[in-house]
């Protein structure tokens, strides 16, 4: 599918309904431009607490504080460095 838009003298461009209906972005929704040679990509950003359960986590950073975890994490890097 392709659909034309202009860009406004401030760099502005309305993303066409039929795109918008597309992806399902709806008002307030954020998007993301990738660059990929001559062309730009679209894409709607996921809403990021619908990802929550995909990405394992190993049991010992479960239910941890976020802080000890990156300490944990580069002091393990650090060591490995040696």
């Amino acid at each position: 599918m392709d659909a034309a838009a202009k860009v406004t003298s401030k760099g502005q461009v309305t993303v066409p309904k039929l795109v918008r209906d597309a992806l399902g972005i709806e008002e307030g929704d954020e998007v993301v431009f990738r660059v990929e040679g001559n062309r730009a990509v679209l894409a709607r950003t996921p809403d990021f607490l619908t990802l929550a359960g995909t990405v394992k986590v190993p049991a010992g950073k479960r239910n941890a504080a976020w802080d000890d975890v990156i300490r944990k994490t580069r002091t393990a890097r650090a060591t490995k460095r040696r």
